[in-house]
């Protein structure tokens, strides 16, 4: 098990330590043979003046540090896996179903069985904000706070890597399969990974266009070869990037442009052009790797960001 080694505390040396110590408790958290003398030696330190310094940074002993990470996990485990309770109540530490019982309870005010049913918050109120992360981690709090901005540039990052993943898959399929029509009842255009794959690109490439003020060749995306797609994506992609970073590092996202290429010309808000783009990409990337599955590539699962913008760059 990993631990992030960043964390909030300014006092400077206790804060490299006490990130120490969450390193290391995350590898030995599933010995339970380990106790606090022995984490207080890894450390060089006795164990008076660990538990004093890890209490005075995580505002808890070491001991209960590491019985609440081990709650949360188990609680954790309970949303995502049917073992049953006595086998959980085990990996946490305890001897019993009973001695579990009387911690969780204590800690979530409910039965592990009726918190089971009806689960709530995974995390317990900690004055460090120190919790268990799944899958498998503990996580320190950050040192510095993802912005708005920030995210609404992690979104476009994402969007532009899984553009050119789907690029770099697409090779394996036929053109057959590349241009076999994505059926929807909802919809009159006739759909193909080919096509939105390349619409994706264009769609970046359109507002690269409208932002530079010149025409955009929509021939280009006409039964367009992955060669010619992967020479796009490498300047439409970080092009727009580009202008997304520098909207968001500016703050300039309610400034306007004229889009003088529509007819008539239109006054779009940066942050509404980026808002568009996100949302009808989610779309064509849902029907692409949906379409993908179905010829048995699903690397990319359902596309999803989340992950994407919650690890570190």
């Amino acid at each position: 098990m990993a631990a992030a080694t960043t964390v909030g505390d300014p006092a400077g040396h206790r804060g490299d330590m006490f990130a120490d110590f969450v390193d290391t408790l995350a590898d030995v958290l599933d010995d339970h043979e380990t106790n606090g003398e022995e984490l207080a030696l890894r450390l060089h330190f006795s164990r008076f003046h660990f538990d004093r310094m890890i209490k005075s940074v995580a505002g808890e002993p070491p001991a209960a540090f590491r019985r609440r990470i081990l709650l949360e996990r188990a609680a954790y485990r309970m949303i995502t896996t049917r073992a049953p309770l006595i086998d959980i109540a085990v990996e946490a530490g305890y001897g019993s179903h009973e001695a579990f019982t009387r911690a969780f309870k204590q800690a979530y005010g409910v039965a592990p069985a009726t918190w089971r049913r009806k689960p709530g918050h995974i995390q317990i109120a900690a004055p460090s904000d120190v919790h268990f992360h799944p899958p498998g981690s503990i996580r320190l709090p950050a040192r510095d706070k993802v912005t708005p901005m920030e995210l609404l540039t992690k979104m476009v990052e994402h969007h532009v890597w899984l553009t050119g993943e789907m690029v770099r898959l697409a090779e394996r399929l036929t053109d057959e399969q590349l241009d076999e029509e994505i059926e929807l009842n909802v919809d009159e255009d006739r759909q193909s990974i080919r096509s939105l794959v390349s619409r994706l690109i264009g769609q970046m490439g359109m507002w690269n266009a409208a932002m530079a003020t010149r025409d955009y060749d929509w021939s280009v995306e006409d039964h367009e070869s992955l060669a010619s797609m992967r020479q796009r994506l490498a300047t439409e992609g970080p092009t727009y990037l580009a202008h997304v970073r520098d909207v968001a590092d500016n703050g300039r996202v309610d400034d306007t442009f004229v889009d003088a290429l529509c007819e008539p010309a239109e006054v779009f808000t940066y942050g509404g052009m980026i808002a568009h783009v996100l949302t009808f990409a989610a779309h064509r990337r849902t029907l692409v790797v949906l379409a993908f599955a179905k010829h048995g590539v699903e690397e990319l699962g359902w596309g999803d960001p989340m992950r994407w913008v919650a690890e570190p760059a």
